[in-house]
């Protein structure tokens, strides 16, 4: 049985579509195969790879990639986790691409002290593994 290729996009593929690409693989990576990519590349984030080795998922040898156009018309499944990213995602030519929106706010624009903002990429980290967790569950 052939996976079926789940595309998650974000804009800066720096935060929320690595943490979900990092949950996807830990929890369905033996059902699902698992991408990520940005409308542009921002780089990985520290605290993002900090927050989900807390999690026990690491995803320190990420790299932050631009969406591929193949990737996007070959994938089952492709979720946008930001509204900027959803509003400018490339069309998708493909009509048979199941394509959702789950928005996450972008814990890289917290504020406060280091703990405080490693506090709201925890949140965001949390909010996401329970969707992967629901996608998975549901056998989408």
């Amino acid at each position: 049985m052939d996976k079926k290729l789940v595309y998650f996009l974000c804009t800066g593929n720096s935060c929320r579509s690595q943490m979900a690409d990092g949950f996807l693989n830990a929890i369905g990576g033996h059902l699902y195969e698992v991408q990520s990519a940005g409308l542009e590349a921002h780089g990985l984030n520290p605290r993002a790879v900090k927050v989900m080795a807390e999690a026990g998922v690491d995803i320190s040898n990420n790299a932050s990639k631009t969406i591929d156009a193949e990737t996007l018309n070959r994938a089952t499944y492709v979720i946008t986790l930001c509204g900027h990213a959803d509003e400018h995602c490339p069309v998708i030519p493909n009509p048979n691409v199941i394509k959702w929106h789950w928005g996450f706010d972008d814990p890289a624009k917290a504020t406060g002290t280091e703990e405080e903002i490693l506090d709201q990429f925890r949140v965001v980290r949390d909010a996401i593994k329970a969707r992967i967790d629901k996608f998975v569950q549901d056998g989408n």
